[in-house]
């Protein structure tokens, strides 16, 4: 199977991988994110030998003899007599001083678990070998807050790791890569329910359409991935209901705290802002504020950050009732297909334009650099108004705005000239004017207004 995209990230470890001197690699991020994946792929065609063992939650004797035997296979050994985990990492960091190896505790949590002190265990190994060991130790882990934990000061490990990875979802690009039949307009709307995982974009197949994609792995009675996101929330979370409460009104579109606590049965703020609060640590919620009035709490917002979920809470919990009943293609028809082409993807397609103004800027392809992006807030009191623009930047220049337009229909003069009109209203002076158009265009070049087609968002690099 073809691996796809995480350049950035294998050359962080390919460097690691091939030092000569004793390197600590340590890898987390959410469940089905890739870690697994990347890191097999990093180490798949290294001329060292490499020992992956995925930790359990068993015994800590347990865990021993599953890495003996782990041992002992890749490097041709008689059967190994370990029954405890230090004894064997410090046969292994002894052998590491004589040729260069790889060492990969995925799932360490579940080994940290088992074993009293094993933090200390790896910073007493990592001390005593860091000037005689050829070794790379990479740690991964699923459990972000933990795996974060372990590079605060107040753990033994603090000032040993090398390499550090948090590994996010990726972009709207890089997932396109795995359905390279579809068009722009697609690859926007499979994005916008499957996201930035790896594991879900492997599901989709091209060769289907949009709505099969859908029915097939997550609208459906039995579907692949009909369960997964409640499932991977029960893996976290102890309480279920705030937080499906909080999903719901998250995905209504109430994304101010005042609105998520009245419009959800969250029994009380302080337990909303638990809930928010863990949400966010899984990376399944984000916090946000606009770029002109970051300190304002009260203009603070959340949004579901995790397409899939969002796509789940807004479809299948809503309608799971009505689902089970259904004929499938009668329930995409009458609960998702006029709301997910109308609002839901229109709606995913201003975070795909941010993420592309990100990728553009960060390969040093805008000029001037932005410095930030994100919602702009408005308030006029003379027209007793206030609201917040989606998509905005400050570079040394000043502000641009950002319209963005997923429909049918081309983006005209009378358009611009009104959006301009809009912004210019609320006293945000914008030095440019950029529009994007799943359609194109039909209007004239000014000075000011960048036009950008859909499909020029999808060109190769």
């Amino acid at each position: 199977m073809k691996f796809i995209g995480r350049k950035e990230e294998l050359k962080k470890l390919s460097w690691a991988i091939n030092s000569e001197e004793l390197m600590f690699g340590l890898i987390y991020g959410r469940r089905r994110v890739g870690k697994s994946e990347l890191v097999s792929h990093a180490i798949s065609n290294i001329e060292y030998k490499s020992l992956y063992y995925e930790c359990k939650q068993v015994s800590a004797e347990s865990n021993a003899s599953g890495l003996s035997d782990i041992v002992s296979e890749t490097l041709g050994l008689p059967k190994l007599g370990y029954s405890d985990i230090e004894s064997l990492l410090n046969y292994i960091f002894e052998l590491s001083t004589k040729e260069k190896m790889v060492l990969v505790l995925d799932e360490y949590p579940y080994l940290r678990e088992s074993v009293k002190g094993m933090d200390s265990i790896l910073q007493s190994l990592v001390d005593k070998y860091r000037k005689i060991s050829k070794l790379t130790l990479i740690i991964l882990g699923s459990y972000v807050e933990v795996m974060k934990s372990l590079l605060e000061k107040e753990n033994p490990l603090y000032g040993r790791v090398d390499v550090t990875i948090d590994l996010k979802q990726m972009d709207y690009y890089e997932s396109s890569l795995f359905y390279p039949n579809y068009s722009a307009e697609d690859k926007v709307r499979i994005y916008s329910v499957f996201g930035g995982i790896p594991y879900y974009n492997r599901l989709v197949d091209d060769a289907k359409s949009v709505e099969e994609n859908i029915i097939d792995l997550i609208a459906s009675p039995g579907a692949r991935l009909e369960n997964e996101v409640s499932s991977y929330l029960r893996s976290e979370l102890s309480k279920m209901v705030n937080a499906n409460e909080v999903f719901e009104a998250l995905s209504r579109g109430y994304s101010k705290y005042n609105d998520i606590l009245s419009q959800s049965h969250v029994s009380s703020g302080p337990t909303l802002v638990d809930v928010l609060d863990k949400l966010i640590k899984m990376e399944v919620v984000e916090k946000t504020a606009p770029i002109n009035d970051s300190s304002n709490r009260k203009k603070t917002s959340y949004r579901i950050s995790d397409n899939l979920s969002l796509f789940y809470y807004r479809y299948v919990f809503k309608y799971s009732s009505q689902m089970k009943i259904m004929n499938s293609e009668t329930f995409y028809k009458k609960y998702i297909e006029k709301d997910f082409e109308e609002y839901y993807v229109p709606h995913m397609f201003e975070n795909v334009c941010r993420q592309y103004l990100i990728r553009e800027n960060r390969a040093g392809r805008i000029e001037p650099v932005i410095e930030r992006i994100g919602k702009y807030y408005y308030d006029n009191p003379k027209n007793r108004t206030n609201g917040e623009f989606d998509i905005v930047t400050e570079d040394e220049k000043g502000y641009g705005f950002y319209e963005v337009k997923f429909r049918k229909k081309q983006v005209s003069n009378e358009v611009i000239d009104e959006e301009i009109s809009q912004v210019e209203a609320t006293g945000l002076n914008c030095y440019k004017y950029v529009f994007f158009s799943r359609s194109g265009f039909n209007c004239d070049k000014r000075d000011n207004v960048e036009l950008i087609m859909l499909n020029d968002i999808f060109v190769s690099e």
